[in-house]
């Protein structure tokens, strides 16, 4: 029996009630019709069918060499499964580079099966979140930490830890949420930031690194069953699966540890 309603699809606004009423939800990555089955059951509200597919499904050492097709391809697997889960996809690297090449794939995605789309930037792509928003397509801006510019930003770290930088993130956000993003996630940024960034914010935050102020969690599936892609996994992440003897009761205990506000814990927390 799945945790929510079969009837009742997570939305937008259910969301937006969560974060009103202050309950943590949760949001797990998928690829495949049947771990968004497992997923989906145990009542993770958000399925992000997201660009890390270049790492843990394809084998590349980044997310730049994911397309449009893959991404479609992996979405209508995932749909297939899900019971009714909120479906978010990632925009690949350079699908929304001009405003009408954003148009035509959130299109797409929005036409296989996705409930919203992710876009990562900041203030520069407040444009295209207004445009898409106008279209009636649910944005969440990814902030923080964004493995799409790896290669600018010169490598997997922390974000936002100097006074400028977080004043920087926090306006920022704001000019998002202004601009009609429905949803925003933060990845890899301190503790206190994401805290602060959270609740200047009426719309849901969701967190990567980010600490346990966000009002959501969001985790690779692969690493949450303790078979990481990367030699050395980020402090972020937690093995689920070394406590638990299954997959379901894995995704199980993540359900339940986030929405009792167990994890994140410290130890997967920048400070």
């Amino acid at each position: 029996m799945s945790a929510h309603n079969a009837q009742s699809l997570i939305t937008i606004d259910t969301l937006n009630n969560l974060k009103a009423n202050g309950e943590k939800f949760t949001c797990l990555t998928a690829y495949e019709s049947t771990l968004a089955n497992v997923i989906s059951s145990a009542g993770v509200e958000v399925i992000l069918v997201g660009d890390s597919l270049g790492m843990v499904i394809q084998g590349h050492n980044s997310t730049l060499p994911v397309t449009m097709n893959d991404l479609i391809y992996h979405l209508k697997n995932v749909s297939r499964g899900n019971i009714n889960s909120h479906l978010m996809a990632d925009m690949p690297f350079m699908s929304y580079s001009t405003k009408d090449k954003a148009l035509t794939n959130a299109a797409l995605l929005m036409q296989n099966g996705a409930h919203s789309i992710k876009l990562e930037g900041g203030r520069w792509i407040c444009d295209l979140t207004s445009t898409l928003a106008e279209r009636g397509i649910p944005v969440c801006a990814h902030m923080g930490l964004t493995p799409q510019s790896i290669n600018r930003i010169g490598g997997y770290f922390v974000q936002g830890r100097d006074t400028d930088k977080k004043e920087e993130m926090i306006s920022e956000a704001k000019e998002l949420q202004s601009a009609g993003a429905s949803l925003l996630l933060l990845e890899c940024i301190p503790n206190d930031l994401a805290g602060e960034i959270t609740k200047s914010l009426s719309i849901p935050v969701i967190g990567i690194g980010a600490g346990a102020s966000t009002d959501a969690q969001v985790m690779v599936i692969h690493d949450l069953l303790g078979i990481s892609c990367l030699e050395k996994p980020p402090k972020f992440i937690k093995d689920f699966l070394a406590e638990n003897d299954s997959v379901q009761s894995a995704v199980a205990a993540y359900v339940k540890a986030v929405k009792a506000q167990k994890f994140p814990a410290k130890e997967h927390t920048f400070f």
